[in-house]
C-alpha cells in the first residue's frame, strides 16, 4: 500500500504529464518549434504563476522570439491555447532553491537585481 507521500508523487507526476501534453500541444498549435520535457516543467514550477513561468522560459531559452513579440503577448497566446487543452495549473513547487540548483535553472542568471533582463554576455 502506498503512503500519502507516494500518492502525492504519483498525482504530481500525472499533473506533470497532463501539463506537458497541454503546453506542447499549445506550442504546436501556434507553430512554435520547441517542446518542454518534465525537467523543464518542474524547474519552471518553482516560479509562481503560469504567465511568469512562460515569460521566464521565453527570456531564458527563446529570446529571439522577443525581437518580434512581447513576452506578454506570447505568454498570453501560449496560455490561451494551453488552457483549451487543460485549464488546470501545475502547483508551484515549494522547494524552490533546491530544485533550481539541481536543474541548473535560475532566474537570477537572466535578470539583474532590479528585475530588468540581463544582457547576454554582460
Amino acid at each position: 500500500m502506498r503512503n500519502a507521500h507516494d500518492q502525492h508523487g504519483t498525482h504530481y507526476e500525472r499533473s506533470i504529464d497532463a501539463q506537458l501534453c497541454a503546453f506542447n500541444s499549445a506550442f504546436a498549435d501556434l507553430g512554435l518549434r520547441f517542446r518542454w520535457d518534465a525537467q523543464m516543467l518542474t524547474s519552471l514550477a518553482t516560479i509562481d504563476g503560469e504567465h511568469a513561468r512562460v515569460a521566464a522560459y521565453l527570456h531564458a531559452h527563446q529570446p529571439h522570439l522577443l525581437n518580434a513579440y512581447s513576452a506578454d503577448f506570447l505568454s498570453d497566446a501560449i496560455l490561451a491555447k494551453k488552457r483549451a487543452h487543460t485549464p488546470e495549473v501545475l502547483p508551484t513547487r515549494v522547494d524552490r532553491q533546491e530544485e533550481a540548483h539541481r536543474s541548473g535553472f535560475s532566474l537570477s542568471q537572466y535578470f539583474a537585481d532590479d528585475g530588468v533582463p540581463a544582457l547576454a554576455g554582460a
